[in-house]
């Protein structure tokens, strides 16, 4: 090593470390408040999370940022209090105008300044979302599983008692024929249940090519705007440089037009719905997988937003589970469908709802061209 290098390292250990430009870096909130739980330091993170500069948050205590009564500023007062670091896990943090989001608290006194309290978030939203999904994935085996037994002692037996209602509805009176008719409708139905649920048990790995999802995105919208969703105002903001994603054309189309026509059935007959078609590059997005020592990038976020009546709040953790509905005559597998054909793109699905939007975000993989079409994304 020549003796300038070996100058210039040496003085460079020597320089202090800019602990501010160290939080500033950090992919977690950090603020820190003060005796009257006034914001006095904001990172970057911050920032994007609160949806607001640093000057601006400067201006603001917790109480104006986050629900009344929320948990937050109660946990910075005890932090005061006690002299001691706490951490919360999985505190649901409400906020005016803004998503609701799960984090981990860890909060503590600053010791330079014992009225001072750091704060710092972690959204738990990816790593929740990870374990929904697999969540979601093992309840569709359980439904594969079930319907592999349907077909088998149900959709025979329907056949039967379709052909007998047929042949009793040939020689029935005309009082006797509806009852026949409802007998061989109600079968169908049953059937098509049966064969809906078929498709859980497809476990093959799927053939994908890179596809265009803003093709794939304007081929939904057409179809909206032909049928179900002709009175409805559907508005797209697309990057235009997203790459491509590794797919299956058909599948992703089928899943898009699911989430299409449950916003359209969730704005009904209103004058004023709008459904907004999205699409971003999140670049950095990378989520480690339970079990697994690879790490999974889904830089593609394809959305689907609508002005509706939104998800009750009771169903939004089961929302992609078999067989949960909000709808009267609903079977609750189109969204179960839905997690499942994104789950066999290697990508996750979430949603966020409120009055008047709800979200569903398609976070996936970005297509590599070395990439066999059956093998690693």
């Amino acid at each position: 090593m020549a003796p300038r290098d070996k100058t210039k390292k040496a003085s460079d250990a020597a320089k202090p470390l800019d602990f501010k430009a160290l939080v500033q870096g950090l992919p977690h909130v950090v603020v820190v408040v003060d005796a009257t739980n006034r914001i006095v330091f904001a990172n970057f993170a911050a920032e994007n999370f609160f949806g607001l500069g640093e000057a601006l948050l400067k201006k603001r205590a917790l109480p104006a940022l986050v629900a009344f009564a929320n948990p937050l500023t109660a946990l910075a007062d005890q932090v005061r209090h006690t002299r001691g670091a706490v951490n919360e896990y999985e505190l649901d943090l409400a906020m005016p105008d803004r998503p609701a989001r799960s984090v981990d608290v860890f909060a503590s006194i600053l010791n330079e300044r014992e009225d001072y309290v750091l704060l710092m978030l972690q959204q738990r939203n990816m790593a929740a979302m990870i374990e929904r999904q697999l969540t979601h994935r093992g309840a569709a085996r359980s439904v594969s599983a079930m319907a592999a037994v349907l077909a088998h002692e149900i959709k025979n037996p329907l056949s039967g008692i379709r052909g007998a209602a047929q042949l009793l509805e040939a020689g029935a009176s005309e009082e006797d024929q509806p009852l026949a008719q409802l007998i061989t409708e109600e079968t169908d139905r049953i059937r098509d249940l049966v064969d809906r649920m078929e498709v859980f048990g497809d476990e093959r790995p799927v053939s994908k090519d890179a596809v265009n999802i803003h093709s794939v995105l304007d081929h939904v919208k057409r179809i909206a705007r032909a049928g179900f969703a002709r009175h409805i105002t559907i508005q797209q903001s697309f990057d235009p440089s997203l790459p491509s994603v590794p797919g299956n054309r058909d599948k992703l189309i089928q899943a898009l037009l699911n989430l299409v026509k449950n916003s359209a059935e969730a704005i009904g007959d209103k004058n004023d719905g709008v459904i907004t078609l999205s699409t971003a590059f999140r670049p950095g997005l990378s989520l480690r997988l339970p079990n697994s020592d690879s790490s999974v990038k889904l830089p593609l976020e394809i959305g689907v937003s609508d002005n509706g009546s939104g998800v009750p709040e009771d169903v939004k953790p089961h929302l992609f589970e078999p067989f949960v509905t909000t709808k009267a005559k609903g079977a609750g597998l189109g969204l179960a469908l839905v997690a499942k054909i994104v789950g066999d793109h290697g990508g996750v699905i979430e949603c966020e709802s409120r009055s008047r939007l709800t979200t569903f975000r398609m976070l996936l993989p970005m297509y590599q061209p070395s990439a066999r079409k059956t093998g690693a994304i």
